[in-house]
């Protein structure tokens, strides 16, 4: 079971839609089931028989995760793997400690990849859809992945399976969490 939390400032908002379900989807077509859960509800499912998190992005001005940090502090001890995806990402670099910084991007950024040897990432260049208000300053548990002209783009923790993509993989990058899911999740 893959748990799609999502982070719009309440469940079944019309973000649902646009940022869960696409995920939802992409989870879907590649074999695993999934359930999905408002952030402010992870402790419900946290006994769960889970196999992944998958932390969803928000609209543009959707911040109300951030303001409520103490939600994400379950992601240090997570024993599953981890992706956060825009807001996500955001969530992620600030349960370690980091901060977010007003960086925006709309629209189609191109991407480079700074390594070679991730399971996740390992293309050398690409297109990817932007749609985030905010950047993110990660503290020194991170090594990243990659970025673009404006901001980093992803980050992969130094020694656990936890994963940060700032673009909307979603839109035109379903290798994202379809290369997570296979090389991190055992089906």
């Amino acid at each position: 079971m893959i748990l799609l939390i999502d982070l719009c400032h309440r469940l079944h908002s019309l973000g649902e839609d646009e940022f869960v379900r696409p995920i939802a989807d992409i989870v879907e077509a590649c074999g695993y089931q999934y359930k999905i859960c408002h952030f402010t509800e992870w402790e419900r499912v946290a006994g769960e028989n889970i196999e992944a998190v998958i932390l969803c992005g928000t609209p543009l001005k959707d911040n109300r995760f951030t303001e409520m940090t103490e939600c994400f502090a379950w992601i240090q001890e997570s024993p599953v793997p981890v992706l956060g995806i825009c807001a996500g990402m955001q969530a992620l670099i600030l349960a370690y400690g980091g901060s977010i910084e007003e960086n925006p991007e709309i629209g189609m950024t191109p991407v480079r990849c700074r390594v070679s040897d991730d399971p996740v990432f390992r293309d050398n260049e690409w297109t990817a859809y932007e749609l985030h208000r905010f950047g993110t300053v990660p503290g020194s548990e991170f090594i990243v992945l990659a970025e673009s002209d404006a901001c980093i783009q992803a980050v992969r923790h130094h020694t656990d399976p936890i994963y940060g993509v700032q673009f909307h993989p979603e839109v035109r990058n379903t290798w994202v969490v379809e290369r997570f899911l296979s090389t991190l999740v055992s089906h």
